[in-house]
């Protein structure tokens, strides 16, 4: 081919974006002059453009040490700084997904959320790890620890327990403003443990079997969601299970222990794996932990099969019921909610990049006013509670509480749990004496079985 003949280069945004393997098995994946070389280069492409500048607060933390340094440019800026901008970045991933025109295959090759991830786990490995964050991760064994004793360890967290929240605030740096999960003494596994009957009167009877993927924030903290999940499939004639092996990592994804995550990932994929080759669908509660096992996991294991057949067989539930309502139509009953819902549609929803399916699911409900939402919490997690982060977590959240407050609805709801009773909180905290009652928080299949009365 002639020189003249060559395709000339073509800008990003063009083709569809791709993610490359998380190579967190090469030792290079770790060390920290490379990695803090590559985040030098990234860093000055996002000086360069600046269209992320309204995402979160890690670009405007770039932008102003740039802005400040003495040369007015990233090479005025101390490495050590980097660290700002990490802190602030929740792997929310819609830089990747909404904003940058440089992900692959630009040839600038970005990914900051999968940058910042390899820069925590470089750190992690050199030794710096935050210890009370770690315990908030282990989600599994504080729920099986607070599950006998739920209504004691949430009279001990609650907010307005103040001698104690502000013991937590000044020892464990948990942020003593902050609304912490509660607990319940019957988790989702506990009430579930008998399966429903499938309804022979719905289209689907026969022809679907979900294995419900619990979470680790579901069954311990909202397992109403699996209840009214379970009991809408059950309706349209599902034949439905709860699987709950162990929590999908997440907490230790935004830590940087890929390790773990793998390990996770490995072990409910085995678990998972009998299920699918019996024809069963897998569908998540939660956006977080959707993301993991459809988009992370097969990241950090490309070649791990049962990982692979667990992401072909994962939908979150929203994505799953208005999956049914298309291909078999939905059972007749359902009643319009009253006062309206607001959608806020969560990042980690977003990233999953199969639309609002919530906003499309609630808009089933007849005679129902619906209005979305799409603007980051701010939660993130542990980065929502701690009192290093939380002020980021409140100030990113406030614009999206006020777009909720203007909407005026009765309800509000959310992929993310975490976002929904972050953004709850902040309407809570902002609100006038005379103002109406704050929204009833609630996860969008909740709200829509209780439009069947089945919740």
């Amino acid at each position: 081919m002639s020189e003249d003949s060559k395709a000339p280069p073509r800008e990003g945004s063009l083709d569809a974006p791709f993610r490359r393997p998380i190579l967190w098995q090469d030792p290079d994946y770790y060390d920290l002059a490379k990695v803090e070389a590559e985040m030098e280069r990234v860093f000055d492409i996002c000086h360069g453009c600046r269209r992320c500048f309204n995402l979160c607060d890690s670009f405007p933390k770039l932008f102003d040490m740039v802005d400040e340094s003495p040369t007015g440019e990233l090479d005025g800026v101390d490495k050590k700084d980097y660290a700002k901008v990490a802190d602030a970045c929740t792997l929310c991933d819609m830089c990747f997904l909404t904003k940058c025109p440089y992900v692959p295959p630009h040839e600038f090759d970005l990914d900051f959320p999968h940058l910042i991830l390899r820069y925590r786990a470089a750190k992690r490995r050199a030794g710096e790890k935050d210890f009370v964050r770690e315990q908030l991760g282990q989600t599994d064994r504080n729920g099986k620890l607070a599950r006998p004793v739920a209504g004691l360890a949430n009279w001990a967290s609650a907010r307005e327990n103040t001698p104690l929240r502000k013991m937590l605030d000044a020892i464990a740096g948990i942020d003593a403003e902050a609304e912490l999960p509660k607990y319940n003494s019957k988790t989702a596994t506990d009430r579930l443990k008998t399966p429903l009957a499938p309804n022979p009167a719905g289209r689907a009877f026969g022809l679907r079997k979900v294995a419900l993927y619990a979470t680790c924030f579901v069954d311990y903290n909202e397992p109403d969601t699996a209840v009214a999940a379970a009991k809408v499939l059950a309706l349209q004639g599902c034949e439905v299970k709860l699987v709950y092996p162990e929590c999908c990592g997440m907490p230790q994804l935004e830590a940087g222990d890929v390790a773990d995550v793998a390990g996770k990932a490995r072990r409910v994929a085995g678990v998972f794996a009998p299920l699918i080759a019996d024809g069963w669908d897998v569908v998540a509660l939660t956006a977080s932990c959707g993301l993991m096992m459809k988009f992370e996991w097969p990241l950090i294991l490309p070649d791990d099969g049962s990982v692979k057949a667990l992401s072909k067989a994962t939908k979150d539930i929203s994505e799953y019921v208005v999956e049914l309502s298309k291909t078999f139509g939905l059972v007749e009953g359902l009643r319009p909610v009253e006062g309206g819902v607001t959608f806020h549609s969560a990042c980690h929803s977003r990233a999953q990049n199969m639309g609002a399916k919530s906003a499309e699911l609630l808009r089933l409900i007849p005679d129902t006013k619906v209005d979305v939402v799409e603007r980051c919490s701010g939660h993130g997690g542990t980065f929502g509670v701690m009192k290093d982060t939380r002020p980021m977590a409140v100030k990113v959240g406030k614009p999206t509480a006020r777009q909720v407050s203007a909407k005026g609805n009765a309800t509000l709801c959310s992929d993310c749990p975490l976002a929904c009773k972050h953004l709850g909180q902040l309407l809570a905290d902002e609100a006038k004496p005379d103002a109406p009652p704050a929204p009833r928080e609630a996860h969008p299949i909740e709200v829509f079985a209780r439009a069947y009365g089945v919740l």
